[in-house]
């Protein structure tokens, strides 16, 4: 096993290399050594892992696996392996774990992440790993889960570097070089006021380039960006993308400096606001590709009825027109043609939209513009699908009254699908619900129901 471990360039610990395939081989050599009991080979695949890789190893393998593993490597368990996994296998995990064995897990993790992952335990685990952590940390931990969540005051740690104004470079390294309690990785150095209060900030690079007499208010960064401790998480990723901020100090309600929030923790942020805004334009709440089956279907079940809802309302308002179907039955031929590419163009103007409110880049003040530029791109992309379609439906039917009717429905449709794909999400936005939940099925909606009765009702006018 070990010529094998060795041998085989797949498993590139810690590098850029470390590919799909290689993470496939990988699950299945520590699935056989698990199978057959080899401890040692066990330790030698998983103790170099970086723990995202090792929280992907515990999402792909099965409960007794992971249950095997654990045991194996309880001494060895890098907590930040919690972190990083999916919430049903953390679940699994914690439970693997027990309390004691979670509780040295919190005090080996950062601030932020100690908050972070026991924030996410249910209040009975809780209680029991906050019962089993020194007075220090435990305090530590419930201040931060006073904080609302999604708040800066989640997100930030407490461990961070501030000095007063009037030292000078040389102290403050030698500071830097003897004092126990620094932060692991930190990047920015905040001189504070008497009160504690951020007066500014000094970057590394900066600091180590000054000579050792300079005082620190010479050489100070005066624009700093202070974040409230309530402020939301989006505000803050929205704060460090425009400001191109690589840490940044959070102030309290008096102003005095409690923590501080880096850029590696507001990736995080960003890549998990994407994620659920993807989940929810798809009608789904939260990830649930490890969540048991009962768990899954409560959580999809909402959005299905009210889609069912709708779906119904649609089929009402193609009962209007029953006769007019029967009648003529090229019009059912037709009718998908409208609505499918209505709900397209809906769906295109909405994507952008609620992109546009997570970023802030759409608010009430250009809607007016953006409404109109929509309705302009809505009318356009009408007249030439109108075009196409009437043509296409001529040749095809030798009906010119037809080519005009599913031609004019055509435009009606692509029209209201630009602003519905754009006011809905407005609208939601504006009532508090999230857009990226709510709109999908209601833009669906309101497309399908204009595309079948501008379409029938044209029909039933002009031929019948």
């Amino acid at each position: 096993m070990d010529e094998q471990i060795s041998s085989s360039p797949s498993f590139s610990f810690g590098d850029e290399s470390f590919s799909p395939q290689s993470r496939d081989e990988l699950v299945r050599a520590v699935a056989d050594a698990l199978a057959e009991g080899r401890q040692e080979d066990v330790h030698a695949l998983v103790v170099p892992l970086h723990y995202s890789d090792g929280a992907r190893l515990f999402e792909r393998l099965n409960a007794e696996q992971r249950r095997l593993l654990i045991d194996i490597m309880r001494f060895e368990f890098d907590a930040e392996i919690l972190c990083d996994l999916d919430p049903a296998v953390r679940e699994d995990v914690v439970a693997c774990l027990g309390f004691a064995d979670l509780a040295a897990a919190v005090r080996e993790l950062d601030s932020d992440d100690a908050v972070h992952l026991v924030g996410h335990l249910n209040d009975d685990e809780r209680e029991r790993v906050l019962a089993a952590l020194p007075l220090e940390d435990r305090t530590m931990i419930t201040q931060g889960l006073s904080y609302p969540e999604y708040t800066a005051g989640r997100l930030m740690q407490r461990e961070l570097v501030a000095v007063p104004a009037y030292w000078t470079v040389g102290q403050t390294i030698d500071y830097l070089r003897e004092s126990p309690n620094l932060p692991e990785d930190f990047y920015d150095i905040y001189v504070v006021d008497p009160r504690h209060r951020p007066a500014g900030k000094v970057a590394l690079n900066r600091l180590l380039r000054a000579r050792r007499p300079v005082r620190l208010r010479e050489i100070l960064d005066l624009a700093v960006q202070s974040i409230a401790v309530t402020m939301d998480q989006e505000d803050v990723a929205v704060l460090f993308r425009e400001h191109d901020l690589v840490s940044g100090p959070v102030v309290d309600r008096s102003g005095r400096l409690v923590g501080v929030i880096t850029v590696d923790d507001v990736v995080d942020v960003i890549d998990k606001e994407a994620a659920d805004d993807m989940l929810r334009l798809g009608g789904v709440a939260e990830p649930d590709l490890y969540r048991a089956v009962i768990g899954t279907v409560r959580s999809r079940f909402t959005w299905l009825l009210v889609n069912l809802g709708t779906a119904v309302l649609v089929s009402m308002v193609i009962g209007m027109f029953d006769g007019t179907i029967k009648q003529i039955v090229t019009l059912a031929v037709l009718m998908p043609i409208v609505a499918s590419t209505g709900g397209n163009a809906g769906t295109q103007t909405m994507t952008v939209a609620v992109r546009a409110l997570a970023t802030r880049e759409l608010t009430a003040g250009n809607a007016l513009r953006v409404l109109g530029k929509e309705i302009l791109v809505g009318c356009l992309n009408g007249v030439i699908f109108s075009a196409i379609i009437g043509t296409v439906t001529w040749i095809r039917f030798g009906t010119l009254e037809i080519s005009f009717i599913i031609a004019a429905a055509m435009v009606i449709n692509i029209v209201c699908a630009a602003l519905a794909g754009l006011l809905v999400p407005l609208g939601f936005d504006r009532i508090k619900v999230d857009p990226a939940v709510a709109s999908p099925v209601f833009v669906t909606a309101v497309t399908d129901v204009i595309g079948f009765f501008a379409f029938l009702s044209l029909a039933t006018f002009l031929l019948l």
